[in-house]
């Protein structure tokens, strides 16, 4: 083996379904948790973690075999890592690439997490939170997130 590939990423390539580039380092079990896998889901799947990236200096990985993400999972997605790319994969070949868009709204995907809420009582008010270059900022409570925004996504 030379000492580049010793050097290099080893992850199988797959047949068909998603991988998810560009995640920000340390943010890929979170998108796993927002995917809804836990290991006990029938999808397989590779994580890489800290991986040396030329653009970005350190960056996460996944891979998901046969399964291709909805737009409401994409956008959460871009809520945690707003440099992802997504890389839909079809008999081992790249046929669709592109970046994550980060919404300018999101309703019903984030819990407020100011305990006085509205959005957080028995009324009946979906959480709706406005994206703004500092954080997420809620509708009703004008309530700023700032950090692990990954740990209120629902």
């Amino acid at each position: 083996m030379t000492e580049d590939r010793a050097q290099g990423l080893l992850i199988s390539p797959i047949r068909d379904g998603t991988v998810i580039d560009h995640i920000s380092a340390g943010q890929a079990l979170n998108v796993l948790r927002i995917l809804g896998i836990t290991g006990t889901t029938p999808e397989s799947v590779s994580v890489a973690t800290n991986v040396a990236s030329g653009r970005v200096g350190r960056k996460d990985i996944v891979k998901i075999e046969n399964r291709e993400l909805r737009k409401e999972e994409v956008d959460r997605i871009a809520l945690i890592a707003p440099n992802a790319t997504i890389n839909i994969i079809r008999e081992y070949t790249v046929t669709s690439k592109k970046g994550v868009e980060t919404p300018a709204e999101v309703i019903g995907v984030v819990r407020c997490p100011n305990p006085g809420c509205i959005s957080n009582t028995s009324e009946p008010a979906c959480s709706r939170f406005l994206v703004t270059p500092n954080g997420l900022r809620c509708h009703y409570c004008d309530w700023l997130v700032t950090k692990e925004i990954a740990e209120h996504i629902l």
